[in-house]
C-alpha cells in the first residue's frame, strides 16, 4: 500500500489538499509534525510520497519548504492541489470571545487573521503552533482558550465556533505539492507547470541572463523567489514555477540553457497544473525578441547539458 505523509495532525489543510489528489484513492495517509519532517519522511523512504504547502495567495511561501526542496537527496513534485483556506475561531464548548485570553495557531493562519483578531482579541496572547489542527488539539487539552483553525478541526476535536470566517482576505486559497523522490515525470497534459531552483554568478545581468533563457522561447515565469543559500553572505537560490513540461522542446531547451549558464540548477519537477491556476497570459511570450545576448558556452558545455536534460526526463536526476 502507498503511505503519504502529510503536516499532520489530521483535520490540517494539508489533509484536505491531499485527500482531493488522486494519489490518495487506496493511499495510507501518515500525519507527521511538521514540514521538515514530511520531506525527511520522504528521503528516507518512510513515506512513498509527502503532501505540503508551499505558498498561499496572502502570505506568499513557505519558507522552511523552499528551503528544503534544494537540500540532499533530491525530491520532485509530482502533482499540486489549490485549496480555499477559511478559518475559524474555535473554542472548548462554553467559552464566549470576551473569555478567551490566549489564542493559538500555525504561523500562516495567524498572519492571514491578523486583522481580526486584533480587533476582537486585542488582549489576547497569540502563540504559534505547527498547524492549525494542531492549535485545535492545544484547545481540547486545555492548553490554550482559542485557536484560529478549519471547521473540520472542530469536529475532530469536539470544539465549538466562537467566531466563523475571520480571515482578513475572503477568498484566499494555499498551494500545495504532493512530492517524491525522483523518477520519470508525470506524462505532458498541456496545462503544465515546471519548477526549478538555480544559483548564479553575483555579477551584473546574470538573473536578467538566466530569464532571458526563457523569455526568447516563448516560457512564461508566473513564479520567482529568492531564497538564501546559507552558506555566504548575498548568495541566493532562485526558486522559479514556469509554464510547459520538460519533455516539450523550448522547456528542454530552456532548461539545458540554464545548466550551461548557472552556477547550479535543480530540476524540481514538471506536474499538471491545478485547476484553478492561472493561465498564461501569451503563450507566445517574447520569441526571437531577446533581451541581451544569450550566452556562449563550448561543446563540452552544451554536451553536459544535454546529458543532464536527458537524465531529467528519464527521472534518473535532477
Amino acid at each position: 500500500m502507498t503511505r503519504i505523509g502529510f503536516l499532520g495532525p489530521h483535520a490540517t489543510f494539508t489533509e484536505q489538499a491531499v485527500r482531493s489528489l488522486r494519489e490518495s484513492e487506496g493511499a495510507e495517509l501518515v500525519p507527521l509534525p511538521g514540514s521538515p519532517a514530511v520531506l525527511a519522511a520522504v528521503r528516507d523512504g518512510s513515506v512513498d510520497a509527502g503532501c505540503v504547502p508551499l505558498e498561499n495567495s496572502v502570505e506568499g511561501a513557505v519558507p522552511p519548504v523552499l528551503d528544503g526542496l534544494v537540500e540532499d537527496p533530491p525530491l520532485v513534485i509530482v502533482r499540486e492541489a489549490l485549496v480555499a483556506v477559511r478559518f475559524t475561531l474555535l473554542g472548548r464548548p462554553g467559552t464566549t470571545i470576551d473569555a478567551v485570553t490566549t489564542v493559538a495557531s500555525h504561523s500562516h493562519g495567524l498572519a492571514q487573521t491578523r486583522g481580526w483578531v486584533a480587533a476582537h482579541l486585542p488582549d489576547a496572547e497569540v502563540r504559534v503552533s505547527t498547524s492549525t489542527a494542531e492549535a485545535a488539539a492545544q484547545v481540547a487539552r486545555g492548553e490554550v482558550d482559542a485557536a484560529v483553525s478549519s471547521p473540520l478541526a472542530a469536529e475532530q476535536h469536539g470544539l465549538e465556533v466562537l467566531a466563523d470566517d475571520i480571515a482578513d482576505n475572503p477568498g484566499a486559497v494555499t498551494r500545495f505539492v504532493l512530492l517524491s523522490r525522483p523518477g520519470p515525470p508525470p506524462a505532458p497534459t498541456g496545462r503544465d507547470r515546471t519548477t526549478l531552483a538555480a544559483t548564479t554568478r553575483n555579477r551584473p545581468g546574470t538573473l536578467l541572463g538566466l530569464l532571458t533563457e526563457l523569455a526568447v522561447r516563448g516560457i512564461d515565469l508566473t513564479r520567482i523567489e529568492s531564497r538564501p543559500q546559507k552558506t555566504r553572505h548575498a548568495e541566493y537560490w532562485f526558486h522559479l514555477d514556469c509554464s510547459g513540461h520538460v519533455a516539450e522542446p523550448a522547456m528542454g531547451e530552456a532548461l539545458a540553457a540554464l545548466h550551461r549558464r548557472c552556477d547550479r540548477v535543480r530540476f524540481l519537477g514538471s506536474f499538471p497544473r491545478a485547476a484553478g491556476t492561472a493561465e498564461p497570459a501569451d503563450a507566445s511570450g517574447g520569441v526571437g525578441s531577446p533581451v541581451v545576448p544569450l550566452s556562449s558556452a563550448t561543446t563540452d558545455e552544451f554536451t553536459a547539458a544535454d546529458e543532464w536534460l536527458a537524465r531529467i526526463r528519464d527521472g534518473s536526476s535532477t
